[in-house]
């Protein structure tokens, strides 16, 4: 096992901390030696580490069993969706500006709060950004933060095996929204609940949205970016909820399901040539800075899911910004040194060519 070293950035009292930082699969971790908080930081990291020892079960594969119910509530949300689009010509320009809004404060909510936060403890934040993440996180709907935080520390500690919940190699559909449509396989239950999740639990602003997390979607996905347009600027009811709740939500989800499929399949893998998640510019785009995804599985400890700060990152600037503000803290950053190690050790090359 090979070792690479580099610094994260600590504003606490204990000033810059070096961390050993330990090649295990296609994916990093890192030991501190902190305080209590950033020691369950640490925890979480280790969760999202690739587990190596696992081995898929021997045998045929479980039959695939349909979940009836989403598969015809995600297609009268598309066909709502396709609604949406069609009522565009005829929607006032505030309305059009509030759904873009909308989108991008609920995409905050996924990308610096359940992924970058919570997921991954990457940064902290103070109680006040804690909360407008999780009011943000409500309003993408795509389930409360815990069970977020659980899919995807699974997805990362048993990426592309039976136990990833939308595991690349059954395909793109099954990636993007298929594995929404179908029960999950006996793995990624069983592995979902070995997983230590205490530092959520103990969040009692994540426990609050999971215990009020039905009625906070009613309000905050649906009836709220409704009612602002309906209300201030007398546009139409129909066009209200069509646009602003219904098309937003949809892109949205769509988003974030493009960094499981398309970051997963298409792309270069400067940082990782083993693994399967790949430089994805156009996802980045889309979902404010998570397509740069071989560089996420490689170092999931980072902030920023890239080395490039903020381009094609809105999320790294919006982080950024909050630490100006004084509302977040700690950021973990990959060493300029140890990412040109890693490239020239296990990249694809791509990052001679630019």
């Amino acid at each position: 096992i090979s070792k690479e070293f580099s610094s994260t950035s600590s504003t606490t009292a204990v000033g810059t901390v070096t961390s050993r930082v330990t090649r295990n699969g296609d994916a990093v971790m890192e030991k501190d030696l902190l305080n209590h908080e950033d020691l369950a930081g640490d925890r979480g990291m280790i969760d999202d580490i690739f587990d190596e020892t696992y081995r898929e079960k021997e045998g045929p594969k479980p039959p695939m069993r349909y979940v009836w119910r989403n598969i015809i509530l995600m297609s009268l949300l598309h066909l709502g969706a396709i609604f949406g689009l069609m009522l565009i010509p005829s929607a006032k320009i505030q309305t059009l500006a509030w759904a873009v809004l909308c989108f991008l404060v609920s995409a905050l909510g996924i990308t610096a709060g359940s992924h970058r936060l919570w997921s991954h403890r990457s940064y902290k934040a103070t109680l006040p950004l804690r909360i407008f993440l999780t009011i943000a996180n409500s309003m993408a709907f795509q389930n409360d933060i815990y069970e977020w935080v659980r899919d995807h520390r699974v997805h990362h500690k048993f990426s592309e095996t039976d136990a990833d919940p939308h595991n690349a190699m059954r395909g793109f559909f099954f990636s993007h929204i298929g594995w929404l449509l179908v029960r999950k396989h006996p793995d990624v239950i069983e592995k979902g609940q070995k997983l230590d999740l205490s530092d959520m639990k103990a969040d009692k602003v994540v426990m609050f949205q999971r215990r009020y997390y039905k009625p906070s979607v009613v309000l905050l996905c649906f009836m709220l970016p409704t009612a602002v347009p309906w209300y201030f600027w007398d546009e139409s009811i129909v066009i209200s909820f069509f646009i602003p709740a219904i098309l937003r939500y949809t892109i949205g989800l769509n988003a974030t399901w493009l960094v499981n499929s398309a970051a997963h399949m298409f792309g270069n893998r400067p940082y990782d040539r083993n693994i399967n998640p790949r430089e994805n510019p156009l996802v980045s785009l889309g979902a404010l800075g998570e397509g740069f995804h071989n560089y996420h599985h490689t170092f999931p400890y980072d902030y920023s899911t890239s080395e490039f700060g903020w381009r094609f990152n809105l999320t790294t600037a919006f982080i950024d910004l909050m630490c100006l503000l004084g509302l977040a803290s700690d950021r973990k950053k990959v060493s300029k040194e140890v990412i040109l190690a890693r490239k020239m050790r296990t990249g694809d090359g791509s990052h001679k060519s630019g």
